[in-house]
């Protein structure tokens, strides 16, 4: 089975176009990806896939020469995390300078009054769970190499204050975002939450706890099992709704059987690789979690791989790729499918975050929203077996 997987990466490598011009956090996933695969097997093709994609873009000076700074995106940061691999792998100096880079970005990144970075400039003061996953492990990582731990509460406190916000502890989920205004037509006039949780959103989160709590120094006990707790909280709390004849989940997650729901691949892949990370970190216990990370991990390979061995399903997929501007990645007859293209809340009108919005984004193969999980899950599935 997992050969089947590796063959699906591989190939989904060899046809690889960048995301988008600029740098962005699709591409960010997909290099994360790549960088946990080559931590995973060894195999210098995925480091080389990482060397490659930055060459492009960072100069010798460290500067990131497609990087959109007057945006004041949080999703920008994400791709700043294959730096700290880059620099390892390398020893190049310049890859020093361009973390330095995209952390005198975040620096600059407007805050609410709680603390909390926002999303970007049009979505002031709005914190989405996306957010946590794009910049709290760059942080974390910075302050632990960098700058002597300086700003660790200042991290802690960001996810005090979304555990606070934005947990309802009887459906024991995360909603996908609040807006500390209340100014948005999606945003609930008295708490400033949005409507519905939405499954890649809980799975952005549940990433970030593993990843932050990864680049946390272990001797800061307290700030350290904070995040073990957050984790499993949250790991608990999703599992309430895991499909029990598939394993997966639903992307309106906690409504099964809303008319058009589905399941989806992206959000259920972020599920299996924070629990699969959890345990291998020891943040969650490996009797009761390694079993139904493995379970969800190997449902979708066997589930989301699809053989589209006619030329009309290919030209379907391709079409439908190129419908939505996403680039459609493939030079086999395997894809993964039925990952939801995007989802967001606003600016304004736009995407008011009821049912019926969530089901209307396109679901799409191959986009680098799910690729890239994939490859983090499989590869927390090939360090779990050789564990074993």
């Amino acid at each position: 089975m997992y050969d089947r997987a590796i063959k699906f990466v591989d190939d989904f490598f060899n046809g690889y176009t960048n995301y988008k011009p600029t740098w962005n956090y699709e591409d960010g996933c997909v290099l994360k990806g790549a960088a946990d695969l080559y931590d995973a097997t060894g195999d210098k093709k995925y480091a080389d896939f990482v060397i490659r994609y930055l060459e492009q873009c960072v100069n010798e000076e460290g500067i990131i020469t497609n990087y959109e700074n007057t945006a004041h995106s949080i999703d920008s940061i994400n791709a700043g995390k294959v730096l700290y691999f880059a620099y390892s792998y390398t020893g190049a100096e310049k890859y020093r300078k361009a973390i330095q880079f995209v952390y005198d970005s975040l620096m600059e990144q407007p805050r609410n009054k709680a603390g909390n970075f926002w999303h970007k400039d049009i979505y002031p003061n709005q914190v989405w769970l996306d957010g946590l996953y794009m910049a709290m492990p760059f942080y974390m990582a910075y302050e632990t190499k960098f700058n002597g731990r300086k700003n660790y509460n200042d991290i802690l406190s960001q996810y005090e204050n979304v555990r606070k916000i934005l947990f309802d502890k009887e459906k024991e989920l995360y909603y996908h975002a609040y807006d500390e205004a209340r100014l948005q037509p999606w945003a609930d006039k008295v708490t400033g939450l949005s409507k519905n949780f939405w499954l890649r959103s809980e799975g952005w989160l549940l990433m970030s706890f593993a990843d932050t709590a990864s680049e946390m120094d272990h001797q800061i006990y307290e700030g350290y099992r904070r995040l073990a707790d957050l984790l499993k909280e949250g790991v608990n709390g999703i599992l309430k709704y895991k499909d029990p004849e598939t394993s997966l989940f639903y992307q309106l997650t906690a409504k099964k059987d809303y008319p058009g729901n589905y399941l989806e691949t992206s959000g259920s892949e972020m599920i299996a690789y924070a629990i699969l990370k959890g345990v291998r970190l020891g943040l969650l216990l490996p009797e009761k979690y390694l079993p139904v990370g493995i379970e969800i991990a190997e449902a979708l390979i066997k589930e989301k791989i699809v053989d589209a061995s006619s030329t009309d399903e290919r030209n379907i997929l391709k079409e439908k790729c190129e419908a939505n501007n996403v680039n459609y990645v493939s030079s086999t007859n395997l894809v993964l499918k039925d990952i939801c293209m995007v989802a967001g809340l606003g600016p304004g009108e736009k995407r008011d975050g009821t049912e019926s919005y969530y089901l209307s984004e396109p679901i799409v193969s191959n986009d680098s929203k799910g690729v890239g999980p994939f490859m983090m899950m499989l590869a927390e599935l090939i360090k779990a077996s050789s564990n074993k």
